[in-house]
């Protein structure tokens, strides 16, 4: 076998540069872990004062959208990173911008999702007004919204959808393209994935509170939890069970939730 050549034919980098391509890889793993950190030391500076409870007022469009996107990178990062790391190994050398143009294209699809968040809030508070006051129905729809997201957790749409989270390797594999396009457009799908596996709990968020940095947290760990640890099963059914016993508790006995800013009378009716 000729010197510097594996036995899959694949050209050996020697061990200076697969040493500098580790470090390479550990030094982006550290940087999300870093830039998670001070997403989640700025959404609590942000949030400081500002939960209203269930369906809290969301300002404008620009600043929610801010805000939006830095609660993302506290939420999704840790979770994301490995496959990140993974993905900059098999990118290697032949696109150095290429990881960082997957981050990107993950984040891009959550800040649409972001707008369409706002957008649904906006029209449903202009439409509703007064009929979903705390008092009214907002009650009601904060309580079903957590039953909702927990009977989604059941459903085959999340399976297929935390299927592909759960294994970087996979995802990759299948959905490879070259270059820093290639990267975005990965990044991009991976987001669209991760959005069809968590837009129930961002809807579980939103119904007790999106400015609350305690469900903010409440939320990302489950989010981490299902993608990373093991025992998925036991973990879907308790992630269901919990959501579902939430939104029962909500509806008959809200001020029994720990953590619950509940509404007073006077409260806006909802998001805007």
């Amino acid at each position: 076998m000729p010197l510097g050549q594996r036995r899959d034919g694949v050209a050996d980098e020697g061990p200076r540069p697969a040493l500098a391509a580790a470090g390479a890889r550990l030094g982006l793993l550290v940087a999300l872990l870093l830039i998670a950190a001070v997403a989640w030391w700025w959404s609590a500076e942000q949030m400081r004062g500002m939960d209203a409870g269930p369906w809290t007022a969301l300002g404008g469009l620009g600043a929610f959208v801010l805000l939006w996107v830095v609660m993302m990178a506290a939420m999704m990062f840790p979770s994301i990173a490995p496959t990140v790391a993974l993905y900059a190994r098999m990118a290697r050398t032949r696109a150095p911008l290429a990881p960082s143009a997957f981050t990107a294209g993950y984040l891009l699809t959550w800040t649409v999702a972001g707008v369409v968040a706002w957008g649904i809030g906006a029209s449903v508070s202009h439409l509703a007004g007064e009929a979903l006051a705390w008092d009214s129905g907002g009650r009601v729809l904060a309580g079903a919204a957590l039953v909702v997201a927990g009977v989604y957790e059941l459903t085959p749409v999340k399976n297929a959808c935390l299927t592909r989270c759960r294994s970087p390797f996979g995802f990759l594999l299948g959905s490879w393209r070259d270059g820093a396009t290639g990267g975005l457009r990965m990044g991009v799908e991976l987001g669209l994935w991760c959005l069809g596996c968590c837009w129930a709990l961002m809807l579980a968020l939103f119904a007790l509170g999106v400015m609350s940095i305690v469900w903010m947290a409440f939320v990302a760990v489950l989010i981490a939890v299902e993608k990373i640890a093991p025992w998925r099963t036991w973990i879907t059914w308790g992630t269901a069970a919990l959501l579902v016993i939430l939104g029962v508790v909500v509806l008959v006995a809200p001020t029994a939730v720990p953590g619950l800013t509940v509404p007073g009378v006077f409260d806006m009716p909802m998001m805007m």
